[in-house]
């Protein structure tokens, strides 16, 4: 499957130039933050409720080139977004949140603030999360920011990636040495308590911890966690593993269904499921998340749970034995049993946890049967952006002209909203977010 191809010599030297123009310093001088997306195969909307998760980058994200500004000054320009963002390092912030009172989060898990906020609010974050903790910042940074292209509001966490650049550049350009574990809580306050934004923690999790060619596993309940690897040789004749590459295919929604049941109301669900089948077991005092309920209770109580709390507890319950396996299956190079796990996942969101949307849910029904596809689910909630898929690397080109064909078929209008060369994407894996 060959190194990490993201990001290019040629890019990086692009971005050198860009940076030191803007600064006024030579290439030499400039810093690169790359910040890679993830996608997560198995785990699906279980880590609220302290379950098990996977997890891996692409070799798609952001790129961050910055200089240190030699003052206190925050100089910041970007690739998607227009105007200049400036402020200094030395400068006390408040939560946006609490400015902004008046913000709040709706059914779907989108606000007003994420709507309205301005590009430079998870820079300006980064700062409040470092400062919160105690960290003195003198040095600021003149940087310039930028996504891989059409790939926001995808599914594929852009905005955890941008706060970790902005973490890193920051930390580097003040000497700080900080640790990725750390960094998960700096990119959870930048969330939870600058953007008052109800985020858990597996996004920043994988972007900091991941290892390239790595499924990165982590339970979010002891926040433990452990990375593993395909078997270099499959068995001892030395046949390899198979190779695959990665399929984001795309639908064309920008913006958030809501005519489902919103995200807010499911993590609640979760929550009454737990509850109640805690008080069953005499466990009432207990914090009402289904990773505290033993399977053995879940499997005798069920049967007390109405319709819909049932099948969110069967979904979370299910899930993670599908993660157990799917790492077992990982570990010993059975990627055709890794898709199957991966496609029931996706198949469970729709029926059990009763997310998605039909443009998203038919995206998924493409992909799982696409020529060479192990497997496919949505990347995120399923109400916007993108479907991933594991695909047999000598496949990938056919399967993603099947896809790209039969979604045109089905959605034509949204079709018509993707950039052609961009509807399906083949990706490989990538690394941890590091600072070159």
């Amino acid at each position: 499957m060959g190194k990490v191809s993201w990001p290019s010599n040629a890019k990086l030297d692009e971005m050198k130039k860009l940076v030191a123009e803007i600064a006024g310093r030579c290439t030499e001088d400039v810093r690169v933050v790359v910040s890679p997306y993830r996608i997560c195969p198995l785990g699906a909307h279980v880590d609220h409720q302290g379950g098990t998760v996977s997890a891996m980058t692409i070799n798609k994200g952001i790129l961050l080139g910055f200089v240190p500004s030699g003052d206190s000054q925050v100089i910041l320009h970007s690739g998607q977004f227009e105007g200049e963002v400036r402020f200094s390092v030395d400068k006390i912030l408040r939560p946006i949140h609490i400015v902004k009172a008046s913000d709040n989060i709706n059914e779907s898990g989108a606000s007003k603030l994420q709507q309205e906020c301005t590009w430079g609010n998870y820079a300006q974050g980064a700062l409040y999360a470092l400062q919160s903790r105690g960290n003195v910042l003198t040095q600021g940074i003149i940087g310039f920011v930028s996504g891989s292209e059409d790939l926001d509001s995808s599914g594929l966490s852009s905005s955890a990636a941008v706060g970790v650049a902005y973490l890193l550049a920051f930390e580097s350009a003040n000497n700080l040495d900080v640790s990725p574990a750390e960094n998960i809580e700096y990119d959870r306050l930048i969330e939870n308590e600058y953007l008052g934004l109800k985020n858990g923690i597996l996004d920043q999790s994988a972007i900091l911890l991941s290892s390239y060619g790595c499924l990165t596993c982590m339970n979010c309940k002891t926040k433990e966690h452990k990375l593993v690897r395909l078997p270099e040789f499959q068995n001892l004749e030395t046949e390899k593993p198979k190779a695959y590459r990665i399929l984001l295919a795309f639908s064309g929604l920008k913006q958030a269904l809501t005519s489902n049941p919103g995200y807010n109301r499911r993590v609640a669900e979760c929550q009454e499921a737990a509850r109640l089948l805690l008080h069953a077991t005499g466990n009432e005092a207990i914090e009402p998340l289904l990773s505290n309920v033993e399977p053995a209770a879940y499997e005798t109580h069920k049967s007390k749970l109405e319709p819909t709390l049932a099948r969110r507890a069967e979904h979370y319950f299910s899930e993670n034995v599908r993660v157990a396996k799917g790492l077992d299956a990982w570990a010993s190079g059975q990627l055709e049993d890794f898709g199957k796990l991966i496609s029931a996942s996706g198949l469970s969101s729709i029926q059990n946890y009763e997310c998605g949307c039909e443009p998203l849910i038919q995206l998924y029904e493409i992909l799982v049967r696409a020529p060479g596809v192990y497997g496919a689910r949505f990347s995120g909630a399923g109400f916007r952006g993108c479907c991933i898929g594991f695909v047999d690397a000598d496949s990938a080109n056919e399967a993603a002209s099947f896809v790209r064909n039969e979604y045109q078929k089905l959605q034509p209008k949204l079709a018509s909203q993707i950039n052609s060369k961009n509807a399906v994407l083949i990706c490989d894996p990538g690394d941890c977010a590091h600072v070159i």
